[in-house]
């Protein structure tokens, strides 16, 4: 079933007898969320393996998958629980201890709820960048892989999430291949290109770049593209820093690499300002832009990409400044919807086949753990008719007659373990099709 938070109000009922059981979404995203309010679900890559092991045991979670990009906060999991109020109080409760009763509603009124088949079908549309922001923004299927290897290599997953995912990304890669819904993609940061070209900036600009990130080394790549030279790129680690400025170390470009903390004191100038970091707290706070400023008093264009934002809103509010954020980009987004309506469609399809060859999948995997124990039980069974039941009788025989019955309890062994097997999985196939 898939449900607005807000005690359970029905969005999309499924009551398909093929569901895959157990699998619910929690999401927050840019459809029913400010980007502002996501920022209170954003956990800090420093702690987050921590907290989510935390999570995970205080709310009895089978499996667990945080996924987090800059419009949307989604937790995956895999469970034997009810997701209804009471769960997500006590989910969100452990979450944020610190979380009182009002931000713990919040939380609960805010949250998308996706069971099920619906759960299945709305990660598969995150991934092809369906349920995204900008439409055809081929960055979601890397995130919601990065997002998973992650927390697999953390042990929050197992082996349900691992075949959720690995059919959520093929699907979406058959999206991608087979319409035209990723053709001309309009990106985040593609989007906050061309609002930067619409301002005419000059090639000669300085720029001043927060953040050594994929989404901040995307947007260097079409800045430098197009002629711009003059970055100076700041990061926590300054190592990656220099890597994304070595990237770019062209003929004729002057980029250089600064740890984070020398940002306040950089007196070089700026026109441009761009920042995109994991930073839970504001890093362009009133004091730092106006060390930056050095006095300067023309305008300065900001572009924040950030989640939650880097930029803190005494500066715009302060300043002579024209900002470009993640609100701002909102709107040509939804232009990008109407104009790809028909590959929508086309894409919906491949989703709907998607989650059929999913469902023989899944159940064939449930038929094969189940089934685990067989092999041993067959061989504790063989191994007691020898030793016990008719250890009498076998001790009478010859060698060579031993032989040949150890041969034949060999071979029937064998095949008690795999023919179950075979029907099994025809079965199985048989009834998905029906």
């Amino acid at each position: 079933m898939t449900w607005a938070g807000g005690y359970g109000r029905y969005l999309q009922p499924n009551f398909s007898n093929k569901a895959v059981k157990h699998l619910s979404v929690i999401a927050f995203t840019h459809k029913t969320t400010s980007l502002k309010d996501l920022s209170r679900f954003f956990l800090h890559e420093e702690n987050q393996d921590e907290r989510l092991q935390k999570l995970k045991a205080l709310t009895g979670l089978t499996e667990l998958l945080y996924i987090s990009t800059c419009n949307r906060i989604e937790f995956v999991i895999y469970h034997t629980s009810v997701v209804d109020h009471n769960f997500l109080k006590s989910f969100f409760k452990n979450f944020r201890e610190d979380w009182n009763e009002s931000e713990i509603s919040f939380a609960v009124k805010h949250a998308q709820v996706f069971e099920n088949d619906a759960a299945v079908r709305h990660l598969m549309e995150v991934a092809s960048s369906l349920d995204s922001m900008v439409v055809g923004e081929r960055e979601i299927i890397t995130q919601v892989r990065n997002a998973y290897d992650r927390c697999k290599q953390a042990g929050l997953t197992g082996d349900s999430l691992r075949l959720v995912i690995k059919n959520v990304i093929t699907t979406a890669k058959q999206v991608y291949t087979e319409t035209k819904v990723g053709e001309n993609p309009l990106s985040v940061v593609s989007l906050a290109y061309r609002k930067l070209r619409s301002l005419e900036v000059p090639v000669n600009a300085r720029f001043i770049v927060i953040g050594a990130g994929e989404t901040n080394g995307n947007l260097l790549k079409y800045l430098a593209k197009h002629g711009y030279k003059n970055f100076s790129i700041f990061n926590r680690t300054v190592s990656k820093a220099e890597q994304l400025a070595e990237s770019f170390n062209i003929s004729g470009q002057t980029i250089k690499a600064f740890a984070l903390d020398e940002l306040a004191s950089f007196k070089n100038g700026f026109d441009v300002l761009i920042t995109c970091t994991s930073s839970p707290q504001a890093i362009v706070t009133g004091n730092v832009y106006s060390a930056l400023l050095n006095n300067d008093r023309e305008k300065k264009i900001l572009i924040d990409l950030a989640l939650p934002a880097d930029v803190h809103h005494e500066v715009i509010s302060g300043n002579d400044v024209q900002y470009i954020g993640l609100h701002e980009l909102k709107k040509e987004a939804e232009q990008n919807l109407l104009d790809r309506e028909a590959e929508v469609k086309a894409a919906g399809r491949i989703i709907d086949e998607g989650i059929e060859e999913f469902h023989g999948q899944f159940r064939t995997r449930k038929v094969e753990l189940k089934m685990r124990e067989v092999p041993q039980k067959i061989r504790e069974i063989k191994t007691k008719a020898m030793t016990d039941v008719f250890a009498t009788e076998i001790n009478s025989l010859d060698e060579r007659s031993k032989e040949v019955l150890l041969n034949v309890m060999d071979y029937m062994e064998k095949k008690c373990i795999s023919v179950p097997m075979i029907m099994a999985k025809e079965i199985i196939l048989s009834t998905s099709k029906m």
